[in-house]
Order: structure tokens, then sequence, then C-alpha cells
């Protein structure tokens, strides 16, 4: 049995079990057995020939690193394993996933002197400073932690590295993927953003599933895309929920620490070359944050992948799975290097790792200057507040050989000349929409806020519309009556339509963050959104429809019936139009819901029946908002459909036995335009749901392409 070692845990010393990969060596004892066994170190030139899928193999490759027999075995031995600490496996690059040397070039990203700044929240107030000349690097096989109190710009410099920064956020400074500045293909990076944004009807295995449909190109076979995606799910943990819904606002589902792991999953599904993760242990414990880290630990040694996180607090043993720290404070740089190297910095810097706590700790508690009234503990000047020890500590490291360290590595990695980055194949346009209409369907069906919910409220609004004016007859007062029943069935049953917004808005959040993943686009979304959901506003139009139709005694006839349920529904899709463009511009639901009441009141009023057309004053409500409103052309339908080929007896108090034509109530008493028929009522109708649906496309398309440009220029994003 090994003798047990003197020093504690958390000793501010390297770890011994696991030797670091340093830029141009490794450990005492790896470094040796390099050079006697192969002939010297790993270069910067034979790192990058293998980095743009040269490979490095003994004899008959395409670089050779020495001679003498056997191949050069890759991390994990090339076939999915872990690298034995002390082997020396530690400082080889990660092997290409791909033997034909077709695959993509690993990536080497730099930043340098990356600010970002955000207007000042009063007027005239000067920028506020987020991130503060943060420089920076990470490597293909390595994992990168970017650390730091709460606001020091962590997901910040995430952003800014995968450009995703919001408008009104500026950003200066070099961001370069293999000494480029360019943007990445499709399938090459992926983000799992620090929000679990997902459907909360679908099930573990149904979200992972139906995103490889997405994700994953056509030539891989459907029971292919399944088994890769149940073993993402199994990778994860996540093999006991598999059949577990997520859970969302209605009913409860996994927890929180499970939708990050579904996430991940997700992103993870294309293998990307560059992932970047916000707080990816958050919600987890400590046993699961190490074994989803260390997988990820795992792949990115084993393929090569790049991967950069922004985790809050890690604990000791994943803290130990990192390759390279990040730790910032106030926006500004504190360390950038290895793990043991932080810890050294600290130490000659007058901030030494006490016995028994853990660097990571450490390093935060020593920064965090939210609770400045305590002090932190100084070997030198015994107590310090956190403010005074990041001022200590970022100066000293502007100065310090580690930062030179950096900057030198920084000016190498930017001197490579990448090759380019293919974009992967994906599933096609047929697929997608195939695919987002199965999962819209389903999703409508399980959320009761949908439709059904809406479905039982209107099967109540018919009944109430059918007692109060049941079989309304054909006497001279009918004829007020079934204007009452037409214009309420109107106003009514479409202003309701708003009632399914929240669970769209969820749909929206989804939406946007696949597409910033490049799943699908917007005009996919669009037409499964439309496909998906006619079938259920046809059944919330006919059931109550029927109702109300008979039992009020409406015109009787198929093909009157016929059209008053078709322009229901259209109207009821109409309206979901216009909430997909306030959706679009305005995404809280709550405000969403009251301006879309407030768009429908103002439309309503002017729709024909609460003032006659010619009663409207003719500035702004007249023209345009008459013509604009979509209750102007389906209340002109329904009377079309009503009235033309009926008879009434006129008032007895001005004219006796005489009769009025339907014909004439339409003329002169509702001032309908008679120049064209109902059906043209009815296509306008169908034309204004196309041309609602198009400015929504148009919202989203246009919002994309002046992003970047209030956000600052793109990152990494694919």
């Amino acid at each position: 049995m090994a003798a047990t070692s003197p020093l504690p845990r958390w000793a501010p010393t390297p770890s011994p079990s696991r030797p670091l990969w340093r830029w141009g060596g490794g450990t005492p004892d790896a470094s040796a057995r390099a050079a006697a066994g192969r002939g010297g170190g790993w270069s910067l030139g034979s790192v990058f020939a293998w980095a743009t899928g040269g490979g490095l193999h003994r004899g008959g490759g395409t670089a050779s690193n020495g001679s003498g027999a056997g191949a050069l075995a890759p991390p994990g031995g090339g076939g999915g394993g872990v690298c034995v600490p002390g082997s020396g496996c530690e400082m080889m690059p990660p092997a290409s996933p791909s033997a034909a040397g077709d695959a993509d070039p690993t990536v080497f990203l730099t930043w340098e002197d990356v600010r970002v700044t955000v207007a000042g929240g009063a007027h005239g107030a000067p920028p506020v400073e987020i991130l503060d000349g943060v420089s920076g690097h990470a490597r293909p096989g390595e994992v990168l932690a970017i650390m730091g109190p709460s606001g020091c710009g962590k997901t910040t410099l995430l952003d800014t590295l995968a450009g995703r920064l919001g408008p009104g956020m500026n950003k200066t400074g070099l961001i370069l993927i293999n000494g480029r500045q360019k943007k990445l293909a499709y399938g090459t990076s992926a983000y799992v953003t620090q929000d679990n944004v997902l459907m909360s009807t679908l099930s573990v295995r149904e979200a992972v599933y139906y995103s490889a449909q997405l994700q994953l190109p056509d030539t891989m076979p459907a029971p292919e895309k399944r088994a890769h995606a149940d073993r993402v799910i199994r990778e994860m943990g996540l093999g006991d929920a598999m059949d577990t819904r997520i859970g969302g606002r209605i009913t409860k589902g996994i927890s929180g620490g499970q939708r990050k792991r579904v996430s991940i999953c997700i992103e993870m599904l294309t293998r990307p070359r560059l992932l970047f993760l916000d707080e990816p242990t958050s919600g987890l414990d400590s046993a699961a944050s190490y074994h989803v880290m260390s997988h990820i630990t795992r792949i990115a040694v084993r393929e090569g992948m790049t991967v950069v996180a922004a985790v809050h607090q890690p604990s000791g043993d994943v803290f130990e799975l990192f390759h390279g720290l990040c730790l910032l404070a106030a926006g500004k740089t504190v360390f950038f290097g290895t793990i043991s190297d932080a810890t050294e910095f600290f130490t000659l810097n007058g901030f030494p790792c006490p016995h028994l706590r853990s660097p990571s700790d450490h390093f935060l508690r020593t920064i965090n200057k939210d609770f400045d009234e305590e002090i932190v503990e100084s070997s030198k000047t015994n107590r310090k507040t956190a403010a005074e020890a990041i001022d200590i500590l970022t100066t000293a490291y502007k100065s310090s050989s580690y930062a030179e360290k950096t900057t030198y590595q920084i000016v190498e990695m930017k001197h490579m000349d990448g090759a380019s980055f293919r974009r992967r194949d994906q599933a096609s346009f047929s697929t997608k929409l195939l695919v987002l209409t199965r999962r819209s369907f389903l999703n409508m069906h399980r959320d009761i806020g949908y439709y059904w919910m809406r479905l039982a409220v209107y099967m109540g609004i018919g009944l109430c519309l059918g007692t109060i004016f049941y079989q309304v007859g054909y006497s001279y007062s009918s004829i007020q009556s079934r204007c009452e029943v037409i214009m309420y069935t109107t106003a009514l049953l479409t202003f309701m339509a708003i009632g399914g917004f929240p669970s769209f808005v969820e749909d929206v959040k989804v939406f946007r963050k696949e597409r910033l993943s490049g799943h699908y686009g917007v005009s996919e979304f669009v037409i499964s959104n439309t496909l998906s959901a006619t079938p259920y506003l046809s059944v919330i139009a006919v059931l109550p429809g029927a109702m109300l139709y008979y039992l009020t005694g409406l015109t009787k006839g198929v093909d009157h019936f016929t059209y008053f349920v078709i322009v229901l529904c259209i109207c009821c899709l109409l309206v979901e139009s216009m909430m997909m463009i306030i959706a679009a511009i305005v995404p809280d639901f709550l405000m969403g819901i009251i301006i879309g009441a407030g768009v429908q009141g103002v439309m309503m009023l002017n729709g024909g029946f609460f003032r006659l057309p010619s009663e409207l004053p003719k500035p702004i409500w007249k023209y345009p908002c008459y013509y604009m409103s979509f209750h102007k052309y389906a209340v002109q339908g329904f009377y079309k459909n009503e009235f033309m080929g009926l008879t009434f007896p006129s008032d007895q108090l001005v004219e006796t036995n005489a009769t009025i034509s339907g014909i004439q109530i339409l003329k002169s008493k509702l001032e309908v335009e008679m120049g064209y028929s109902k059906w043209v009522n009815l296509a306008i109708l169908c034309g204004m749901m196309v041309i609602y649906r198009i400015i929504f496309f148009a919202i989203v398309k246009i919002t994309e392409t002046i992003r970047p440009k209030l956000g600052g220029k793109l990152g990494c994003v694919r």
C-alpha cells in the first residue's frame, strides 16, 4: 500500500496526479521520455500541421516527428480512452477524429485587448466599461475556465468571443481563429447558454432526438441518429430521465441541473470544434458537475475540441480538470495561464492558498469585493480589502512573466495560416420542415394553454351566444340580432386568440436560441408553425362555430356554414400572425398581451359595426385604419354570407305589408361594399395573414442583420 502524501489535499502546489500540458513541453519526466524516445519535443509548426488535419505518424505519415518504429499514439490511444497520467500523452495535441484527413481543422482561438462598453443608464452618462483590455487564448484539446466573482464580465467575454453581444454593447479588440478574422461554418462551433431554453412539453429523449434530426445530415440513417442521440444522453448521465418530460411553467419535470445537461447534449450532437459553455455546472451537485465536466474534458482531448467555459464556483475536483484559467475581476485580467501557475502567482504576490482550501475558492474569495467589509488574508501586509487585492494582482500580472508568456503564445498563434472550415452537411429544407412541424404539433397537443383551454372557452362562448340569441328568426328585429351575433363572434373569438401568446413566446425563445445556433431558418419556423397550428384552429373554429351557428338559426346551408367556419379559422390564424409580429418586437408575454389587446381593440372600433363607414372620421380612422382592420373584411364577408338571398319584413312603423331584401340591407343599412363577392373578402383575409407572417420574417431577418452592427463585429459564431 502506497504511503500517504504528507501534503494536505489543497496544498498550494501543482497536482502531482495530473501533469499539465505546457506549451512547448510537459512535465519534466514526460519531457525526458519524449527527448529519449522521439528525439525532441513538439514544435509549433508540427502542432499546427496536426491542427490543420495533416496528422503525425511514424513512417509514411504526412508529418514525421523523428525516427523509430511504431505509431505515435494520440491521447486516449485513439480509441476514445482517457489519457493515462504520467505517460507523456498530456503533451500531445489531440488526435484528429478523421483518419482520412478530411476533417475540419482544430481551433486556436486568440483575443487581444478586448474592451466592451455599454451606454450609461442616465442621459448623457459616460459609457460603462464591462471588459477592460482582456487578452488570452484557447487551444484544441484543452478546457479553458473563465472565472471570477459575479458581475466581473465572464458571460460578456464569452458572448464577445462567440459573436453574441447584444444591441447597445460596443466591442473593440482583435479576435482571431487560427490567425484569421473569420466566421466559423455551421457545425464547427456551439454555445450552451446560461438559460436553459427548452420545450417544456417534450421528454429528454424527444428534445435531443428532434434536435439530432435537425442538425445531422440526411445521409445519416434515422436509426443511427437515434442511436447517436441516445448515446449522448447516456454520456451526460440522463439515462434514467430519458422519458421524463422537461417540464416548465405548467407541469413539473426534470431538475434544473438535468435541464442544463439536456442543453449540453443538444449542442454536443455535432461534436463541434469550438464549444462555449456558460455556467455548465449551475444547478448540478458536485458529483454531477465532476462527471459532466470530466466527460467534456475527455471529448476535448480525444477529438481536439477547443472548450471555453465560464464557471462560477467549481468544486476542487472540477477545478483540477481545467487546463487553463482566465481569472477576471471588475472586467480586468487578474491572471491568465495554467492552474499551477495561478497558485504560484497568488503566492508570489502575497496571497498564498491556505492548506485544506481549494485554490478556486481561494482565488474567488481574494478578489470578490462585493463584501469588502470583510478582509482577505495576505502574508505580506497581514490584511487587505478585496479591492486592494485586485489592484495588487492586476498590476502584478501586467508586468509578470505569465503575461509575457501569454502574449508570446498569442503572437505564435496569430502567425498560423489555418485551413478554412468547411460547412458541415445538414438536414435538407424539407426534412427540417417536417421535423419542426411534427415537434410543434406535439408541443401544441401537450400544452393545455396553447389551444385546449381556448377550445373550452370557445365552447362556453358558443353555448352562451347560442342560447341568448336562440333561433333569431326572420323578423325585422332579427336583422339587428344577426348583425350582433356576427360582430360578437368576429370580435370575441378572434380576440381570444391572444390567449395562446404565452405559449407562443416560449416557442419564439426556443426558435431564437436554435436560430442563433444555425439549426434552421426563419422560413422553416414560419411555415411549420402555420402547418401545425391549422388543424387545431380548425377544430376550435368548427366545434364552437357549429354550436353557435345552428343554435342561433343563421342562414341554413352547408355552403354558408362552411364559409362561416373558414372565415373564423382564417381570422384566428391572422390574429396569431399579428401576435407573431408583436412577439418578435416585444418578447415579454405580459407586455405582448397588452399591446395585442390594444391593437385589436382599435381594429374592432374601425370594423364598420360600431360606426358605419360613412360616419367614421376620414383622417386616420377611415383612411387608413378602416382599410387596415381585418374586422372590416371579416364582418362584411359574414354579412354577405348571411343576408344575400334572404327577405325580411320591413319596419311596420314606417311601411306596412312590405318586405326588404338582403341586398337592400347590405347596401343601405350596413353600407357593405358590394363590388365584389364574399370570396374576395376571404382572399383578402388570407392575404393579410400571409403579409403578417412575411412581416415577422422580415423583422427577424432585419434584426439578425443589424444586431452585429449594434453589438460590435461578429466573433466566432457559426
